[in-house]
């Protein structure tokens, strides 16, 4: 019979026990939290906003991030900024980026690039969800090695792609109205 208020531990298949999995894990925690302080700038530095969206992993290279300030597609605070322009908390950062905007709130500003868990800390993402990727099969692939398809097939796979007989084709060379 067992007692009751034992202290029961269930043990993994090496006879370790929960508790020494969940300290496993708070040290890689404090370990992460410890390299975004180390990465943290010092008193009084600023942190450019082409090397903050980089470093928080929301563009994939700094210069990415730079051609994306240039180009208009990245706000804080509802205006257009410039590649230098100087981060600071509490600021809100709108990202334009492959047809989805990414909208988050400053946490925690970084100089250097960290790991994907540690990047999210950063940052509160306050952005829309994205949109449901089409469960539609891609229209009109043919398998490799099937020729040449036949004015019919052509047609058929105009007419799935939307291209029907009803759209105007730009034919070169011919001058009729």
């Amino acid at each position: 019979m067992a007692t009751e208020g034992a202290d029961v531990r269930a043990t993994g298949p090496a006879g370790e026990t929960d508790n020494q999995d969940d300290t496993a894990t708070a040290d890689k925690v404090a370990a992460a939290v410890a390299a975004a302080e180390a990465a943290r700038p010092a008193n009084g530095e600023t942190v450019r906003i082409d090397s903050w969206i980089w470093a928080v992993r929301l563009v994939k290279t700094r210069s990415m991030g730079a051609t994306a300030c240039r180009g208009g597609h990245v706000r804080v605070n509802g205006e257009r900024v410039k590649p230098a322009y100087a981060v600071r908390v509490g600021d809100e950062v709108r990202l334009r980026q492959a047809g989805r905007e990414r909208i988050v709130v400053v946490k925690r500003l970084i100089r250097k690039r960290v790991g994907a868990p540690v990047a999210v800390q950063c940052y509160i993402d306050n952005s829309p969800p994205p949109p449901p990727r089409e469960a539609v099969a891609p229209a009109g692939i043919r398998d490799r090695g099937a020729g040449r398809p036949t004015k019919r097939d052509r047609r058929d796979l105009e007419r799935l792609r939307g291209l029907g007989p009803g759209a105007p084709q730009d034919t070169p060379g011919r001058d009729r109205p």
